[in-house]
């Protein structure tokens, strides 16, 4: 499976309008994505967008679980507002359900934001809005038939 974004490269700088609103000039709009080659047998999708720098801990940007089947992309800004019917968005390490773009501490350097989207067996995911990552993590034990990673850098 294939994940990109037309916002970056794969590696490539986050541009500023998603980063969260406590960023001077970032306006929290969620990064448009798109996929293909997704596997035979896919029942929906999951996406995790998760920042492991040391200092930020495994940091909850964005899940959403549920994601139909057939969608292929989703667009600049879809969080909250132009998500596929169905899909749920949980909660973020800022304590809201979501994207919440990126945000590091000044001087700490760049972080790494992994966005990952998960082909699954399984039509749904039955978590709440409150799930940790640890437990998303074990609701996809067994249920993944492909993965596909995208990184951006972001840095204050």
């Amino acid at each position: 499976m294939d994940l990109s974004s037309p916002a970056f490269q794969n590696n490539g700088l986050i541009p500023t309008k998603y980063a969260h609103q406590g960023v001077t000039g970032g306006r929290n709009i969620s990064i448009p994505l798109a996929w293909d080659g997704v596997p035979a047998g896919t029942q929906s999708f999951a996406l995790s967008i998760i920042d492991p720098h040391p200092v930020a801990k495994n940091w909850v940007h964005w899940i959403a679980v549920n994601i139909p089947a057939l969608t292929r992309e989703l667009a600049e800004g879809a969080s909250r507002s132009l998500m596929p019917s169905g899909t749920k968005e949980l909660y973020t390490s800022y304590g809201d359900a979501g994207y919440g773009g990126p945000e590091p501490p000044k001087g700490s350097g760049p972080h790494p934001y992994v966005v990952t989207l998960y082909a699954l067996n399984v039509k749904a995911l039955d978590c709440t809005l409150t799930a940790s990552l640890t437990a998303f993590l074990k609701l996809l034990d067994g249920n993944v038939l492909a993965s596909a990673v995208l990184t951006g850098i972001y840095e204050r």
